[in-house]
């Protein structure tokens, strides 16, 4: 009987956890939840990106990563369209490597590297002003996955079709890299 009883209570236990799990990963937020503008000030609604494997990257126009606009621009073109975008968003919080404009960074863009990929409006990916999509993609408790810093320009986030944060990728490292072409290949 004692252990009928020792049984019957870790089970209640066990499903009293289960219930909290489930009811915290319900309130978790998605890509989906968010809002942002693009570079030139029009809405955009990141639930339009459902179904979709996303990429997401701070970017810079001054900076020794800035070639990377080319490889960014050139996995967009071989692999964009209903599975996979890229979403660039200009930050300048580092060493002051965007100082533009969304004006002048759009041109800068489409004139020096010809970036078709959807490109937001400038916003802060870390610090006291640091964007709502950015606090997501930077907080556990937040993304359900992983707690993380932006640690430089061009530091790339990966978003699943579901909307749900995956893995993070350091500023370096190619958007073209293996590991990036095989997730965007993969089911």
């Amino acid at each position: 009987m004692k252990k009928i009883l020792i049984i019957v209570t870790l089970y209640f236990i066990g499903m009293i956890s289960y219930s909290q799990n489930a009811a915290n990963n319900s309130n978790m937020k998605t890509l989906y939840d968010f809002k942002t503008k693009t570079i030139d000030g029009k809405d955009f609604d990141l639930a339009s990106l459902k179904g979709k494997k996303v990429l997401i990257v701070n970017t810079a126009s001054k900076c020794g990563n800035t070639p990377q606009y080319k490889d960014l621009e050139d996995l967009y073109k071989k692999y964009g369209g209903n599975k996979f975008v890229i979403i660039g968003f200009p930050a300048n919080n580092f060493m002051g490597q965007e100082p533009g404009t969304n004006e002048q960074i759009h041109e800068f863009c489409t004139l020096n590297y010809g970036v078709t990929f959807p490109m937001m409006s400038k916003i802060s990916v870390k610090g006291k002003d640091m964007d709502p999509i950015y606090q997501w993609l930077t907080t556990k408790e937040l993304n359900g996955k992983m707690d993380s810093k932006v640690t430089w320009n061009f530091q790339k986030y990966l978003i699943d079709e579901q909307g749900k944060l995956v893995d993070t990728i350091d500023p370096k490292t190619s958007p073209e890299s293996e590991r990036i072409v095989n997730w965007i290949k993969s089911n």
